[in-house]
Formats: C-alpha cells, structure tokens, sequence
C-alpha cells in the first residue's frame, strides 16, 4: 500500500531534574550546597533516507518520543542528556504543523536533518541559586516539560519528469519499456493507483527520473477521483511529458482539460514545460488522424509534438532527449510557504511565553499560559523555598496582582497544568 501522507504526533525529552543536595564530609562542616543540573532532553529530527520512498513505515506507530534527560547528583554532578531520536523519511517529505499549518521544512537531499521537536532543558540544582544571603537554598528545579507537536507529513515525488494524461492512455506502459520499473499494466482505465517512478540511462553521463502520475479526470482540482493525492506529485517534476490516447474521439480535447486542473490546482504547473506525445501509433486509426492532431496542436502554438507506439517502442527516443534538453533550460522546483508567496500574507499568531488567563470555574480558579505552566511543572512544591521562589514568578508576571482584581480568596483552589494549589495571602 502506498502513503504519500500522514499526521503523526512527536514529543521531545522531559529535561532532567535538578536536585538539592548539601556536601556531606567527614571534618567538613556546612559543606554547602552541591546539587547538580539535570540532562537536556533529547530532540526529535527527521533525517532523509535515499532508500525509502513512502511513508508507508508510520502505518505501524504515529507516536514518537525522545530520551528523556536524568537527574542531576550530588557533588555538582550534571545527568546525562537524553539521546536524541532521529526518524528517517524518504527524500521528498514536506512538514507542517498540523495545528495551524505552518510550513516547518521540504527535506529533499539524503542525509538533511531537520529539527522538528525540542526536548526540556534540564532543571537547575541548588548549586546554582546559591547567594550571599542565602548560603543553603533549598531550592532547584524539576527539568523543563518538552515539546509536543502534531504533524502533517506529505511526500512529493522527486522526479525530473512527469508522465501525464487522461487514465489509460498509455502512461505506465511508456514508464515501463524506458525503465526497469515494473508498474501494473492493463487495458481499462485507473490500473495506477500510486505513482511510479523509473530511472533511464539516456547516455553514458545522462540520467533522468521520470514519475508516473496515475490518470486525471475533471474536477481533480477539487479532490474528485485521487485529484488531490496526484496533483501534488506533478508539483516537484521540472518538466512534463503530456501523453495523448490516441484512441480518444477527442485528443485535443483531453489536453485543454488536463492542463486546466494543473492551472487550477496550482497555476504554476500551467508554466511547466510540456512535450505533448501522441500513443498507440502502431494502431491503423490512430495512424491515419496522426496529421490532423499534429496540425491542430500547432495551430494551438505546441511546439514540441510528438507521435509515438509505447508498446511497440516506436518513437521514443526523441521524446526522451527533447525532455532532457527542456530539464537543463528549467530552474530546480522550490517550495514556497503562504508568506513567501506573493499572494495575500498569511498572519501567523505567535505565543508570548509571558500571557496568561483567568478563567473562573465552578471548582475554584484555573491559570492557564505556555511560561506559567512551565514554571509550574519545574517548581518542586515539597520544598517551601521553591514555593516562594515560584510567588515572586506570579509577582513579576503581574499574575499576583490580577488575580487580587478578579476576586480571588483565601483558601480557593487554583489549579495551573496538572497542579490543584490552595489561594493563601
């Protein structure tokens, strides 16, 4: 079965805790505070793999999570980071956030990485807050929470050449006898369901890869038939190779209504170079309306036309070297997010790590915001002066003084993440 796209969730390494610790030695009194910082997280990456071409390996899991950081010790001893988990993709995967869509990266060469998920970083030991003031804090911090992303993965074939065309007109049979690739081959229409790619050697030094897209129908700018699951393979292709049934009552007209899905879909494939072949010529009929089809495509102002029996191998190689001269002379495909665009820009909402909310329940009061959660999970609540240390974060915040404003009393329940805390002044 072949996947082209997947959601996936990914969640980084919790950072390590620090800990509170004092040296404790023989003859060495008050040792003071030794409390070593916990390990960093591990980080999540996708790492292009030239070997796999579909995304067919997270059928089986679409949760992953990285190593998560360990505790800090005694003697200002730092844990051990976690390791970080790298994911392999096939080259031609494109990532978005599934929650707004934001495009992350298009990973194409073999071996590029691409950070998508950041693991905690590891919590302070009491080492670090000591002062003059306060020579054995009893304060440090649990790691940082990690990184959670939901993600939407879309693999574009990479391919120089597209074969396009109305179903059954001839497309995996021409993939078939140019190349080694072994696509499914009979007479009635949709036999392709995936796309197929080949590789031909034109030349001793000269190389093309040419995709197969399975047939389009009318409406396939909208998702009609697998409109939408195709359309996004032609996008990376440089040029196009628009094969003609030549059994159609109506050729040219199968091109104008191919070629305006592809405007349709993206009016950059309406710019991409075609060579406009006619098939199945071994056939009589087709034979004998060959000069009135060439005539009219000319007409129309189709430069590169062609008529060629993909079965009987006849006609081929012109084809194929006029498509190699059209790839030098067209620039490498690039992607461009919404805001790189030139059409209207997309406003993106960016988190401030400092906003917070006050939301007033039947069960007492719930504090909600990115920093303030974060500062929450980190604080170790056992331990009075991390306790106070967290106050002085809802002072600053100005978390203190707005929840005064909005009615607050001693002895309600706040709850802030997964922490339920009682209000006392």
């Amino acid at each position: 079965m072949y996947f082209d796209e997947v959601v996936i969730e990914v969640i980084g390494g919790k950072g390590g805790d620090g800990i509170i610790s004092f040296r404790r030695e023989k003859f060495v009194p008050r040792g003071g505070p030794d409390g070593g910082d916990g390990g960093r997280g591990g980080n999540i990456l996708f790492e292009v793999d030239q070997h796999q071409n579909t995304l067919s390996d997270f059928r089986h899991q679409r949760q992953f999570r990285s190593q998560d950081g360990t505790r800090g010790k005694g003697k200002n001893q730092t844990g051990a980071s976690g390791q970080d988990l790298v994911i392999k993709v096939p080259p031609g995967t494109m990532v978005f956030d599934e929650e707004d869509g934001t495009f992350l990266g298009d990973l194409v060469e073999n071996g590029q990485q691409l950070l998508v998920c950041k693991g905690g970083r590891g919590g302070r030991g009491n080492t670090r807050f000591k002062t003059s003031k306060n020579k054995a804090p009893r304060i440090a911090e649990k790691g940082e929470p990690p990184e959670e992303k939901t993600l939407h993965l879309e693999l574009k074939l990479i391919a120089d050449i597209g074969i396009i065309g109305v179903p059954n007109a001839g497309k995996s049979t021409l993939l078939s006898v140019v190349s080694n690739a072994k696509p499914k081959i009979a007479p009635y229409p949709f036999t392709t369901l995936q796309p197929n790619l080949g590789v031909v050697d034109l030349d001793v030094d000269l190389q093309l890869i040419l995709a197969d897209i399975p047939g389009l129908i009318e409406g396939a700018h909208r998702g009609d038939g697998l409109g939408h699951d195709f359309l996004r393979h032609i996008q990376r292709t440089r040029v196009l190779i628009h094969l003609l049934d030549g059994l159609s009552d109506e050729p040219i007209l199968d091109l104008a209504q191919i070629n305006a899905e592809l405007a349709l879909f993206d009016p950059a494939l309406g710019d991409k170079p075609q060579i406009i072949v006619l098939n199945k010529m071994d056939l009589p009929e087709v034979e004998k309306k060959w000069n009135k089809v060439e005539a009219e495509l000319k007409e129309k102002g189709y430069r590169d036309v062609y008529a060629i029996s993909a079965i009987a191998r006849q006609g081929i190689k012109p084809v194929l070297f006029r498509a190699a001269k059209l790839l030098e002379e067209t620039p490498i495909y690039e992607y461009r997010s919404p805001e790189e665009s030139d059409e209207l820009p997309v406003y993106r909402y960016d988190k401030d790590p400092q906003e917070y909310f006050i939301l007033k329940t039947d069960r007492g009061w719930r504090l909600t915001g990115d920093g303030l959660e974060r500062a929450a999970a980190m604080t170790y609540w056992e331990h009075y002066q991390s306790i106070r240390r967290f106050h002085r974060i809802l002072v600053a915040m100005g978390v203190d003084e707005a929840m005064r404003d909005a009615g607050v009393q001693p002895g309600d329940t706040v709850y802030i993440g997964d922490h339920e805390l009682t209000w006392e002044e």
